[in-house]
């Protein structure tokens, strides 16, 4: 009958429906199918445990990509070792780069790969200022780095690492060069110790002549330790070296009160003020008691006084007072009666 659809028409129309029927659910399956895959691929490459405290890990010069995934799941850092090794299959000429890295709460497996690909270790700087003695530096230490200022204090006692340069050396004392220096969660007192020897080292070569003997370096550097105390204005410290090389020639005592200090110092006994029983100290390093230069080094000269302990000026200065216009500069006499009235201008301007 004209106007009703065939038999034929209805089958076909039926199949088509079934067709587009079979294609929604196939269509459906699949973004299901995608999704379930993706929040799988999500948590599987996710943060392991989102409560997590700062782990610190050590990646080893040489170390391959399983090891490293190897050592990622040992911290508890990543799911399996394959869910590293799939970034990594990602990222096939990235260079992972050896060094102490620290990771935090909530680091995924994307975010761990690209820190150690892009080589960004964890280190503090810790800047020590010139005339640090060592105990300055554990000080600083306490309150910077992981290394127990006892450590420090133990290790920078042993002088062996040093004696190539002065045998005579007490302990590592002025040789434990002012500088700044990128400590890691791992470094050890004695590494701290290495890294700012060679630094010294590297120093001394660019100031010191070539075939300078060992004993003339113990004297040098014990010097620039002094003069790196006693003054910080850069113009001074030739001049400050001069007073004590002019001193030392005529056999005058020192009398430089940074050595009591640090004589003090050596005997626990310093609370930050000067007494008179420390200048009757007999400990060898006060040199209000003995004659000549102290011990050793009783600080870390920066390279300005080093240099200046090198080459001091040639003036005929003994004596030097503080300045009292607050420039921390000093008046330098030649004479004990220019350097009384010196002592009696400061003296008269600082009341």
């Amino acid at each position: 009958m004209k106007g009703f659809p065939s038999r034929s028409q209805i089958r076909g129309n039926s199949l088509a429906s079934h067709s587009r029927l079979r294609r929604f659910f196939a269509i459906l399956s699949f973004v299901v199918t995608l999704v379930g895959l993706s929040a799988a691929g999500v948590w599987y490459l996710g943060p392991v445990r989102a409560s997590q405290d700062e782990t610190f890990v050590e990646i080893e010069r040489g170390m391959s990509s399983r090891a490293i995934a190897d050592l990622l799941v040992g911290e508890g850092l990543v799911r399996s070792n394959w869910a590293f090794l799939a970034v990594r299959s990602l990222h096939p000429r990235a260079r992972l780069q050896a060094g102490e890295y620290r990771f935090g709460a909530e680091q995924t497996a994307f975010e761990i790969f690209d820190k150690i690909s892009h080589g960004r270790i964890y280190f503090v700087v810790v800047t020590i200022p010139e005339g640090s003695n060592r105990f300055d530096i554990a000080a600083i230490l306490e309150n910077a780095t992981t290394i127990k200022p006892n450590d420090f204090l133990a290790a920078s006692a042993e002088a062996e690492s040093i004696r190539d340069l002065d045998p005579k050396a007490p302990s590592l004392e002025g040789y434990l060069f002012p500088s700044s220096y990128q400590v890691t969660h791992t470094t050890t007192a004695k590494q701290l110790c290495h890294m700012m020897t060679n630094e010294f080292r590297k120093q001394w070569r660019a100031l010191a002549p070539a075939n300078l003997p060992a004993g003339e370096v113990h004297r040098v550097v014990t010097l620039a330790s002094l003069v790196e105390k006693e003054t910080g204005l850069a113009a001074e410290r030739p001049l400050v070296a001069g007073v004590f090389a002019n001193r030392l020639r005529l056999n005058m005592p020192l009398q430089c009160d940074p050595t009591t200090v640090y004589a003090a110092l050596l005997d626990s006994r310093y609370n930050g003020v000067i007494h008179k029983s420390d200048l009757a100290s007999t400990n060898p390093y006060n040199t209000y008691a003995h004659g000549g230069l102290p011990p050793g080094p009783i600080a870390n000269p920066g390279a300005l006084s080093l240099k200046a302990a090198l080459h001091p000026s040639s003036e005929s200065y003994l004596y030097f007072v503080a300045r009292a216009d607050g420039s921390g500069g000093h008046r330098f006499s030649a004479t004990l009666t220019e350097h009384e009235k010196a002592v009696a201008d400061f003296r008269k301007a600082s009341h």
